[in-house]
């Protein structure tokens, strides 16, 4: 609210009678104005994030170099993936049904739900992590030796890696938008920028093990410092008391939602890990220079995410399943065109920006076109893993990512040993455009909603009151 006031307060005369009814509507407590401040505010976040990221990515290359970069790129990609992974689902869940619980007031389940998120997230990541360790110790041989010091270093990273997915959760499910994805996705990165150089200062080695360690220190510090704050605001809303634990009803939900993130995060980041199984450090560092100067229009999508999910599941839970589809065409809208402005844009500056990682990465200018492709097919549906999750039908969102997982793999291994980097990022377009046709099938089935960014979402059948799901 502060921020909309000093927005008005700094417009000029003309525009502030025009922008004023717009701000006011942001300002207000209504779900689908909430769910809009939300989506603009991750949404800024996200673009300061991606600046951020792409920046310190530059930094590390030039810091680095080829080689030395491929390794850490490889390293950090399969613990992020792995710690993201070990929740098992139960930071979704929180999202799931925390605003179910908040509209009932039910404060012992929200109690409940949170401290049991925390402590299985915890435990399982931390188990995960022993068997990573057991595993490079009893098959380090199967791995290049310039992959074991810093995958080790990165396993004592994961247990962190998952709190802060739960965390991040806790606050989405209360619209804490800047409390939810700040730490992550600005002062994480921001913090292993910062211990990188202070590390070169202090003449270390410009390795990849260096950087594994400047990862470590930036995730705990970034983890307990947001643990604290969130505790701290949980403090203020709910007042200490009963706690309900309804493990049974979250596992049965978790699992399929574990499923699906699962095959959703190895969908997005499988294509870097394949090609460094394939390939050299030398073209992994070129491929995710490339994809992440093309990730600058991912955030566009991950903003709707982050903001749709909560609004989702209440709107869900209100029966009103007309109100549903029109916010999920609402949603599909908001993926869509910012998504293509912003690929446009980042792929007509695409051969300066990769050359700032310096000039053996503008190799992978070709690979962008190719990429934006699959983004966009994505936008056109927006956000239908989020619809079907907070909808209950995480079992046949589970097939729908199964399919997409595995034409994904498949693409990636044929294409990758005949076509090097170019069939990387072809199979990975090509995977996108098969989960976008399978979540566009799948929510029209099962949900009686378009999803489509030309189409209106809102079927007949639910115009008339048939749909099925309200029978």
């Amino acid at each position: 609210m502060a921020v909309i006031q000093s927005a008005e307060r700094l417009l000029p005369a003309g525009l502030r009678g025009k922008a004023e009814p717009f701000l006011r509507a942001l300002a207000s407590d209504d779900p689908r104005n909430r769910a809009q401040r939300m989506a603009l505010v991750t949404f800024a976040i996200r673009v300061v994030s991606a600046a951020i990221a792409f920046l310190s990515q530059i930094v590390l290359a030039r810091m680095m170099g080829e080689f030395e970069y491929g390794v850490f790129v490889f390293a950090w990609a399969l613990v992020v993936i792995c710690g993201d992974l070990s929740c098992l689902g139960f930071h979704t869940t929180v999202v799931r049904f925390l605003p179910d619980y908040a509209g009932r007031n039910a404060h012992a389940e929200i109690r409940g739900l949170i401290s049991t998120a925390r402590v299985f997230a915890m435990l399982s990541s931390t188990v995960l992590a022993a068997a990573g360790f057991l595993c490079l110790w009893l098959f380090h041989g199967a791995f290049s030796d310039y992959y074991v010091i810093p995958l080790f270093i990165g396993l004592f990273c994961m247990p962190m890696i998952a709190l802060g997915d739960v965390l991040d959760s806790t606050a989405r499910a209360h619209s804490w938008a800047l409390v939810a994805l700040s730490p992550t996705y600005i002062i994480r990165p921001l913090l292993i920028l910062v211990f990188m150089v202070l590390a070169m200062w202090l003449d270390e080695p410009h390795t990849a093990q260096t950087a594994m360690v400047a990862a470590l220190a930036a995730t705990y510090l970034t983890t307990v410092v947001q643990f604290i704050n969130i505790v701290r605001r949980l403090g203020t809303r709910y007042v200490p008391g009963p706690r309900k634990v309804e493990i049974s009803l979250w596992i049965k939900a978790a699992l399929p939602i574990f499923l699906i993130e699962g095959f959703s995060f190895l969908l997005t980041n499988s294509d870097v890990l394949v090609v460094g199984i394939f390939l050299d450090p030398e073209s992994v560092a070129i491929y995710f220079a490339a994809a992440k100067t093309m990730a600058l229009v991912h955030f566009v999508f991950f903003s709707v995410k982050a903001a749709a999910a909560p609004r989702f599941s209440a709107l869900f839970a209100s029966g009103d399943r007309a109100a549903l589809a029109r916010f999920a065409g609402e949603t599909v809208r908001w993926s869509f065109w910012p998504s293509l402005a912003v690929g446009l844009a980042v792929l007509a500056l695409g051969h300066v920006l990769l050359s700032l990682f310096g000039p053996a990465f503008t190799a992978g200018h070709s690979l962008m076109a190719i990429l934006l492709a699959g983004i966009l097919a994505k936008a056109l549906v927006g956000p239908g893993e989020v619809l079907l999750t907070m909808a209950g039908e995480q079992r046949f969102c589970v097939a729908v990512y199964a399919v997409a997982l595995a034409a994904n793999i498949l693409f990636n291994v044929t294409l990758i040993p005949l076509f090097g980097l170019t069939g990387a990022a072809i199979a990975t377009a090509s995977a996108m455009v098969v989960e976008a046709v399978l979540l566009h099938i799948a929510v029209r089935g099962k949900l009686s909603i378009i999803l489509f960014a030309f189409a209106n979402p809102v079927t007949a059948s639910l115009t008339n009151g048939m749909d099925h799901h309200d029978r």
